[in-house]
């Protein structure tokens, strides 16, 4: 007879030392990853940039100057249910301003961002793509972007539980998340 598995906790995954592993919690149970491959990595910096640009154009037309938001890069956890603990790393995420927790923090988001991105490996499974997305839109989170770099294109999950797919040809849009933001696809996914 086999043991069961040992539930860990968010607190548990942070205190976890696994080098070179990428690691989420889902439900308890600890997934592990290898690292993300060089063409992975590149189309997650490009859906950075495009965010970060995107946010430095907006705060310099805002009379306050105040952030609409922040942006935030891969493997930057959140905790998105408790007891037992899911803690997810979106590729690229996006929380507005008035939800960041006022302070320092440390440690994993406690609540889900406004925005995640995906940006998926050829060895992801459709299923665990889609739990990802359920996760992150039952959590909360408004919008949720999956980029396929191998077949140059992308899905858009919504909150209200629409989807759009989009072709190299079309363009990602920020929505309500990120009114006005607009980067073509093809600038996300064509290879240098």
């Amino acid at each position: 007879m086999l043991p069961a598995p040992t539930i860990m906790t968010a607190d548990d995954l942070l205190t976890l030392h696994m080098p070179h592993q990428r690691t989420e919690l889902v439900r308890g149970r600890l997934v592990v990853r290898e690292p993300a491959g060089l063409w992975h990595g590149d189309v997650a910096a490009r859906v950075l940039v495009a965010i970060s640009n995107y946010l430095a154009a907006d705060r310099a037309r805002q009379p306050s100057g105040v952030p609409r938001g922040m942006v935030v890069a891969a493997e930057t956890g959140f905790t998105l249910q408790r007891n037992p603990d899911t803690v997810r790393a979106p590729d690229v995420a996006f929380i507005r301003v008035d939800r960041l927790p006022p302070g320092t923090h440390s440690g994993f988001a406690d609540f889900a961002p406004d925005l995640a991105v995906e940006v998926l490996s050829p060895s992801d499974r459709p299923g665990e793509v889609l739990a990802k997305v359920a996760d992150w839109l039952t959590a909360g989170t408004a919008l949720v972007w999956t980029i396929d770099p191998e077949r140059r294109r992308a899905r858009v999950y919504r909150a209200d539980g629409s989807d759009t797919v989009l072709s190299r040809d079309d363009l990602l849009e920020g929505e309500d998340v990120l009114p006005g933001f607009r980067v073509p696809i093809a600038a996300l996914v064509d290879r240098p």
